[in-house]
């Protein structure tokens, strides 16, 4: 494996060019850059964002970043192997604006696999917490598994994710620990996805701090 992206996202600037959908707030910290979103929780579904790194990535990758919750509820989430429907690059201006509008994404012109693991919006989410693995286009829920992340009072220091997609294979772990798995054999939801672009998305009024992203060529030897 060959290390292909290194950020370690301290500093205002290192979020500079990566493409925002959305409103976000951005700001610096020592530790990591610290976002949570601009736009008035009013707006409802319409406050969220996304971002995304500009390159498109190998299929068989490893993203790894840390990962620490500050305000809740929330729920953050991050896409891979993301690609137009056709196979153009997500930021073709054939494709519909997004927004951050979470539609725009499982049901637009989009395919994507996307983790959703800070699952703290809702009821419903807080009273039994999962991990869930989506592909889309289309909103296919594929697996899901438990989630150990605390709600906010009890986070102690950052947490590691790691995301392997290895072929049609698919692993998320939390500090080692794998929460789910999932083989995708290109039939029941449509084609494995191959190559793509990566991004992350944050449910307002979700606040968190990322530091430490690393993406792998699985495929690429030191």
């Amino acid at each position: 494996m060959k290390l292909i992206y290194e950020n370690s996202l301290c500093g205002l600037d290192v979020l500079s060019d990566w493409i925002k959908e959305g409103n976000i707030a951005i700001e610096e910290s020592s530790d990591g850059v610290i976002l949570s979103n601009l736009d008035d929780e009013k707006l409802g579904d319409y406050a969220h964002w996304t971002i995304w790194i500009p390159d498109i990535f190998p299929k068989n990758v490893q993203i790894e970043w840390d990962f620490k919750p500050l305000r809740e509820p929330g729920l953050c989430m991050v896409f891979f192997a993301a690609k137009g429907r056709n196979g153009e690059s997500i930021f073709s201006s054939k494709l519909a604006k997004r927004s951050g509008y979470y539609p725009e994404y499982h049901s637009g012109d989009i395919d994507a696999y996307h983790i959703s693991y800070f699952r703290h919006k809702y009821e419903s989410e807080r009273r039994f917490r999962t991990c869930n693995l989506r592909k889309s286009y289309g909103f296919h829920f594929v697996t899901q598994g438990a989630d150990p992340l605390p709600p906010i009072e009890d986070v102690r220091g950052v947490y590691h994710l790691k995301v392997v997609k290895m072929e049609q294979n698919i692993s998320f772990f939390i500090d080692d620990l794998k929460i789910l798995e999932w083989y995708d054999d290109g039939l029941e939801f449509g084609a494995a996805l191959t190559d793509g672009y990566i991004g992350f998305r944050q449910m307002a009024p979700m606040k968190a701090q990322y530091s430490h992203l690393k993406i792998w060529d699985l495929d690429s030897e030191r």
